[in-house]
């Protein structure tokens, strides 16, 4: 079903249509290339079908996000690049939708040095794991963040966020509810065959 040249997905775009995608989405109001309910597998593609997957804020929304993982290691190409941005657990459940928060240890689930009872059975190798203390900016306006506040706010987002990521897991373990949470953890994988 893939076009051959489009060998890139953006699974649940949500309105954010990428040029040179495949853009899909179980909302038909966000206007998708297709439309499908990523509950649902299989999805509507073959075996090593894509180069890179965009899963940006999607998993969340899922019911069964290592299942999807699964899916998504299916569809990728050997050594295809799997994007994510995920909430931290630390604020994973501030939308009424979100059915999961993740912390900095998911990447071990894909690792099949990590104990057998915790892998899960497709392997990725992690090239970049980040936290972010805010992530949507774009929003605090329509929130009814001023600019004033929204500067402050960016001043501390740096600060915190570059604190956080020189150990993450230190940052996602002890201190994270002490700066009010983490909004988002970027995962950058490439898929093992």
């Amino acid at each position: 079903m893939a076009d051959e040249k489009l060998n890139k997905l953006n699974l649940g775009c949500a309105g954010f249509k990428k040029e040179g995608y495949i853009n899909i989405d179980r909302n038909p109001l966000v206007n998708p290339d297709i439309i499908a309910d990523l509950n649902v597998i299989p999805y509507p593609f073959t075996d090593n079908s894509f180069d890179l997957i965009e899963a940006f804020h999607i998993l969340e929304h899922l019911a069964e996000p290592f299942l999807v993982m699964k899916e998504l290691h299916r569809i990728l190409k050997p050594h295809g690049r799997l994007m994510i941005k995920v909430p931290h657990f630390s604020r994973g459940l501030t939308h009424a939708e979100h059915c999961h928060g993740f912390d900095v240890t998911f990447p071990l689930y894909f690792d099949k040095k990590f104990i057998k009872s915790g892998f899960f059975g497709i392997e990725f190798n992690l090239e970049k794991l980040r936290i972010n203390w805010l992530a949507f900016f774009h929003l605090m306006p329509i929130m009814g963040y001023g600019r004033v506040s929204i500067a402050l706010l960016k001043v501390l987002h740096k600060i915190i966020t570059g604190l956080a990521n020189l150990n993450p897991n230190l940052a996602s373990r002890i201190w994270c509810f002490w700066v009010g949470g983490f909004d988002e953890i970027e995962f950058e994988f490439r898929s093992v065959k």
